[in-house]
């Protein structure tokens, strides 16, 4: 069964991901992540979103954003596991980069940083 998609929205839960130092950089995009310590739902990832302005204009940044959005849609329900929570940072390769790229750097990113839904888990 696949699993929620929550936002992350304060600053401190961002610094909270950034200080496990648990990350993995792709050309398409660099992924932190940590585990949930709050109390959180039993089937839900939280997922945050950031883009410097040296990758571009408002525009191009809001870009970025709308991709990677629509990438975690796809991949976190599926691949991800339960309590885990992801900051998504976007690069300048993330405009141009092809969707099924970004897809399989987000796959590979998850299992890199230990936090990818085992086969047992995904069936459930």
């Amino acid at each position: 069964m696949p699993i929620g998609v929550e936002r992350l929205k304060k600053r401190a839960e961002f610094l909270r991901v950034a200080s496990v130092r648990r990350k993995w950089a792709a050309p398409g995009m660099v992924v932190q992540a940590a585990r949930d310590k709050g109390p959180t739902k039993a089937d839900v990832a939280r997922v945050g979103f950031t883009v410097t302005k040296k990758v571009g204009n408002a525009v191009t940044r809001n870009r970025i954003k709308r991709r990677l959005r629509a990438v975690v849609q796809e991949v976190i329900p599926t691949h991800a596991a339960r309590g885990w929570d992801f900051v998504l940072i976007g690069r300048i390769g993330t405009v141009d980069r092809d969707f099924s790229e970004l897809k399989a750097d987000l796959r590979q990113a998850i299992g890199k940083v230990g936090a990818a839904a085992t086969e047992e888990k995904r069936s459930r």
